[in-house]
Order: C-alpha cells, then structure tokens, then sequence
C-alpha cells in the first residue's frame, strides 16, 4: 500500500535568478512588481556563488545568458536537485530547442522575455507558494508487490484477505465495477502466494473472439482448425505453476464454461484438435463486474462452475464507496505521472482534492487516473490546483458533432459511420473506458463493440 502522503506547511523560500537584462535593471523590475523575494544577477561567477551559497527553493536561468548552454543548464539543474529545489528557464525568443531542453531537464515550461511581472508572477507563485494540500513525493512509490494504494478501512479488509489467501490454492473470484482495480487485486493475490516467482498471465474473455477464445485457453494441434499452421500452448500450459488471471469471465459462453470446469475439476486440458490429457498445475482467479448469482438464475452462467470459481470471493468497492483513500491515490497517480513526463509537481492542494471527492466517479480509479494524467500533462510545474481539473462536463471532448448548432442534433453532413464512431467515443468516455459498461449503454454485444473499437481507431480498454 501507498504512504500517506505528507501535509505541506513550509514557508516560502528566495528565488535566485540568472537574468540577461539583470545589470539594465528591468528583470529585477518585473521581479519586485510580483512581490515575491528574488536576488537577481547578470553576472555567471556572481550567480554561481550566490547559488552555493544561499541554496534557493527555486533558481531562474535565462537561456541568453552569456555563457549559458545546454551543458550548464544541465548542470545547474542536478545541483539544485541535490537540496530539493527546482529550476525554471526563460528565453527572448520562440526556440524549439530551447522548448524541448526546458521540457527534458523537467522544468516548469520556458517563460518568455523580456520578463514581465504579470505573466511573471502567476507562472512563479505555483513553485514558491505553499498552499495547503499533500505534497507529492521525489519518485513514486515502488515495492516488492502489486502497488494497492489505500489505507482506508476498506483497503485494509482487502488486503488482509489476500494475505490469508497466501498459502491456498483456492479459485478466488474478484468482483466489482468496471475500473476499480481488480486486475491488481489478482496480482497481489499471485504475489502473496508461494507461486510469486512463476508466471501470472492474464486473458479477458470478453474481448477475445468466441470462437479464438477456447484455443487462447487450452491451444492447439497443428491442423485443429484453417489457420493453425503449428502446435500452440495456451494459456494454461504457459500459467503452469502460476496464476491465471480470467477477466470479465461472466461473458463466457456457456459451451466454453464446461470446458472451463471440466479444466478446473480435473487440473488437465486438452488442446483444440487433440485427444491427449496435459496435466496443469494453476491457481484460477476471476474477475467480472456482473452478479454471477443472476446470471446463474437467468441461466446463462454454469452454477457448477460459478461454486467452483467462488471458493474465496473478494469484493473490490467502487471509489465512491472508498473516498478516504482517495488523498493517496490522487497522491500516487500525480508522482507517477509527474516521473514519467519529467513535470516538477510539488503536490495536490486542499481545494483540488475536495473537487474530486465532489466527483461521483462513474469510471472510479480507471477515470480517476485518466483526469490525473491529463492534468500533470497540463500542468507546467508547482501545485495540482482546482482549475487543473477536468471533470464530468469540463472533460474534453473532440467530436465532430460539435460543430454543429447546439440543438441541431448531428450535422446533417456527417456519414453514419462518423456519426456511430463519434457516439462509441462518447460512449466510451461516459463509462471511463470500461467496454463492457459500454455495450450494455449500446445494446450490442461486447464482442461487437471491441471490433468497433479497432475499426475506429478508438483504442484499447486498459484492464481493471
């Protein structure tokens, strides 16, 4: 699980600046007009030794600086890191090189000059300003195990059931909402087990094919069927002596989930086109986001097989149902992605986390990272602020229906194709990316929208 993230309550600290124009006296100027405390130079050995010595929050080297290039700003910006600061970077002109060094030394964007306290200010207050709210750490967290992040009441049960499960070779089924992190629940759950150094595969039987689905599982023969050109394990031969990880097993068609049981009672297969039993050994944990017990009323899933893969059951409670973790995990996803797109982001104010516990979060983590990932890729450094969020309404969009007059409906111009691509979208951004959730809203077969997804271009879903 996730440290709980720190509560930020510094002061602010000085702000050390190499300016171009410092001995003209019109960066220092702009700087004073912001109010803050700056100590400006034009002179690199002044700057130098003022750096070592005064070891500032937050340095500002101007890119037309005598002297300056990318190896030194290269340099200055590993020193300042070593006592925690940051360094920010401005230029008298459009520079792509410029734009991609500030980029890649992790800066917050590349301010331009001649400096100006009204444009000044706003980008520099983000670094120095302490509002309330948790910071972010240096790195995200890493660990031995699956990353669970919470340490909420509902997190711990969670986690403790996995930990009892450690030692067993029980079938577990994984339930919950589209989104809610039940992949990462099968992997703590392999991981616990002494089976942690043997493969974990996983295989989501709703987005597969019918018809693929039973040699995905089992393999095949070399001439079992037109195109089975070699001799193919599946996934439970390749699981052997690991985990098996079946998501969204309640799309399973009833022929195949014979098949499944018969796997699961007798601990052997037999691959597509042959008749020899492969002894298997492979712990099975499913997920799915439907009630299996109605669907077993409603005759459409096995009650055999449902007992069987019911054997340990793990409830994954929707992010609505679970808002005490969600500091952490806005906490977690923002020093992810903060590591991975080199962004300086200092941490998550109060006001910013009371909007997304405000949310209803219908796509629960899986939507919740989605808005943390386009708010860090928005954000030019300093603090996750309110207006970084984009939520329900105020989530972009990119439709060509837009274009048309607000009540006209779609445009009468659009093709029927654009018109079914451009609802699948939106559909698809409702429901936080979740597939199955969206072919329910469509009315048509899972199956069906995943090859619509493909066809359109619209992406993959990322597993829960």
């Amino acid at each position: 699980m996730g440290a709980r993230p720190n509560r930020n309550r510094r002061s602010a600290p000085a702000i050390h600046a190499l300016i171009r124009d410092a001995s003209a006296g019109e960066g220092p100027a702009a700087a004073r007009e912001t109010g803050l405390d700056w100590t400006a130079t034009g002179s690199m050995s002044a700057f130098l030794t003022g750096l070592e010595r005064s070891r500032p929050r937050l340095v500002l080297v101007s890119l037309d600086s005598a002297g300056v290039d990318a190896a030194l700003a290269e340099r200055i910006v590993g020193t300042v890191r070593e006592w925690g600061g940051r360094v920010l970077l401005s230029a008298p002109r459009a520079s792509l090189d410029w734009a991609v060094l500030a980029r890649k030394l992790g800066g917050g964007g590349l301010l331009r000059e001649p400096l100006e306290a009204a444009e000044l200010g706003p980008a520099l207050r983000g670094f120095v300003e302490e509002p309330d709210g948790i910071e972010v750490p240096p790195s995200p967290a890493t660990g031995d195990g699956p990353g669970l992040v919470g340490s909420g009441k509902v997190m711990m049960g969670i986690v403790r059931a996995i930990a009892e499960l450690g030692d067993s070779n029980a079938t577990v089924l994984i339930t919950g909402e589209s989104g809610t992190g039940k992949e990462l629940v099968a992997r703590a759950v392999h991981w616990a087990s002494p089976r942690r150094d043997a493969p974990f595969l996983a295989i989501n039987c709703a987005a597969i094919p019918e018809a693929l689905l039973e040699s995905e599982f089992f393999g095949h023969e070399k001439g079992a069927f037109t195109g089975a050109v070699a001799t193919r394990k599946g996934r439970f031969e390749r699981a052997d002596g690991g985990s098996l990880f079946l998501d969204e097993v309640g799309d399973m068609s009833v022929v195949l989930q014979a098949k499944l049981l018969r796997a699961l009672e007798e601990r052997e297969i037999e691959r597509v086109g042959g008749d020899t039993p492969i002894p298997t050994d492979v712990r099975v944990v499913a997920a799915t986001n439907q009630r299996l017990e109605t669907r077993v009323q409603e005759r459409a899933f096995r009650e055999d097989l449902y007992y069987r893969l019911a054997v340990a059951r793990i409830h994954v409670p929707p992010l609505r149902e679970r808002l005490e973790d969600l500091p952490e995990l806005a906490v977690h996803f923002v020093a992810r992605f903060g590591s991975e797109y080199g962004k300086a982001i200092r941490g998550v104010t109060d006001d910013a986390l009371r909007l997304l516990s405000a949310h209803g979060w219908p796509g629960n983590i899986r939507e919740l990272r989605n808005v943390l990932d386009r708010a860090v890729l928005n954000q030019q450094g300093g603090w996750i602020r309110p207006e970084d969020l984009q939520l329900g309404d105020d989530a972009p969009t990119f439709s060509p229906v837009d274009r048309g007059p607000p009540d006209a409906g779609y445009p009468p111009g659009l093709s029927l194709e654009a018109v079914e691509r451009d609802h699948i979208s939106r559909v698809l951004a409702f429901t936080g990316g979740a597939l199955t959730d969206a072919a329910r809203i469509l009315g048509i077969h899972r199956n069906t929208l995943t090859r619509k997804v493909a066809r359109y271009g619209l992406g993959p879903e990322e597993q829960t």
